[in-house]
């Protein structure tokens, strides 16, 4: 199966990832992952992409598109794929469109794990981890058993940065305007799995299970 993965930031989808993965016997394909990879290995294309990275700029899309084309090349990819975080635009999801019709495959189903803005500020908002030894914790969820202390080392817990309201808003400000059109984009093409991501995280995968066909499970 070649599936795509979309959410918004926070909303379990790395989670969900894992599990879709080992179920349906795909490699989790994150884009940062592969951005990585390139650049550790030298790879022309990893070159081409660090020459933005190191000037602060967004990597275009035609690298980015290179880049995971060349990913869905390898072996492993055979019998299908998740995609995580590509594609971030139409312009990204025709390439890959146009990319898997040349090869004679198609997208088979757009998962869109669907959760409420007032859900996601909360649950990001409320993370804070160990300073020290990076241990996670949530202030609602899963709080230290002493308030700003971690139970494994005592140190100090903190916010990260990534997690305070302003960068929180920000993030699903840029969410929106991206994925809104490729939501759209997908429902167009009749595979988009819309599933209900402020459930408990084995029912969300219950959910997925099930808009995908229980038999494509191994």
């Amino acid at each position: 199966m070649n599936l795509i993965l979309l959410g918004p930031p926070g909303a379990g989808k790395g989670t969900q990832a894992k599990l879709i993965s080992s179920n349906f016997n795909v490699p989790h394909i994150s884009t940062g992952d592969i951005f990585r990879a390139n650049i550790s290995q030298n790879t022309e294309l990893g070159i081409r992409a660090k020459q933005y990275m190191d000037k602060g700029l967004l990597v275009p899309d035609e690298v980015t598109i290179d880049i995971v084309k060349d990913r869905l090349t390898k072996d492993d990819c055979k019998n299908g794929f998740l995609l995580d975080g590509f594609p971030r635009t139409v312009k990204q999801a025709e390439a890959l469109d146009e990319f898997l019709n040349d090869n004679g495959s198609v997208i088979d189903a757009s998962i869109l794990i669907d959760v409420p803005k007032e859900n996601i500020f909360e649950r990001m908002t409320g993370r804070r981890v160990c300073s020290k030894c990076g241990a996670s914790y949530h202030i609602k969820f899963n709080p230290p058993k002493v308030e700003g202390k971690c139970d494994l080392c005592g140190s100090e817990v903190v916010q990260r940065k990534d997690d305070s309201e302003e960068t929180v808003k920000e993030r699903l400000d840029v969410y929106d305007k991206q994925t809104q059109p490729l939501v759209e984009y997908y429902k167009s093409k009749k595979v988009l799995k819309p599933v209900d991501g402020a459930q408990d995280i084995n029912k969300v995968f219950e959910d997925i299970k099930e808009s995908l066909g229980e038999k494509n499970v191994k």
